[in-house]
């Protein structure tokens, strides 16, 4: 994986920063993932990085090749973090298809994650990597 990549938006580096320590290095490298998945498909394109509904958001706005991906941690489950999809897509339906009982989902819109366990890295980024080509695929059909 590259080194950090840097912010573009103060408002997500403050986000970022509001984090406990553990939690923000958990979400940093969530981060990274994503970018880094980007940056070797051609078809996502220049990732937007934002805040919606106060949760770290990556868009793909030029290539309009994907569904949004947010990573958030919550007070109300202070060992756990996530990564959230676009409910009103099948992502989560197909990610169960696939990768089975790999993840704890949340409903059909995440993937939960416990503080302390290892993340399956390779299937994880099949999920995020179906997300930001979504609107690829569902074209195709």
């Amino acid at each position: 994986m590259s080194r950090n990549k840097r912010f573009q938006n103060d408002d997500v580096r403050e986000k970022f920063n509001s984090y406990p320590k553990n939690i923000k290095q958990k979400l940093l490298f969530l981060r990274q993932l994503i970018f880094d998945i980007a940056s070797r498909t051609t078809s996502i394109g220049e990732l937007e990085e934002t805040l919606k509904w106060g949760e770290p958001s990556y868009l793909t706005p030029k290539t309009k090749s994907g569904s949004t991906v947010r990573i958030d941690w919550k007070k109300s489950t202070p060992h756990q973090y996530a990564v959230y999809f676009n409910c009103k897509t099948t992502l989560v339906d197909t990610f169960k298809e696939m990768y089975g009982g790999t993840f704890r989902y949340g409903g059909n819109r995440s993937i939960i994650f416990e503080v302390s366990e290892k993340i399956p890295v390779n299937e994880l980024t099949g999920c995020i990597a179906m997300a930001l080509t979504y609107n690829l695929k569902k074209k195709r059909r």
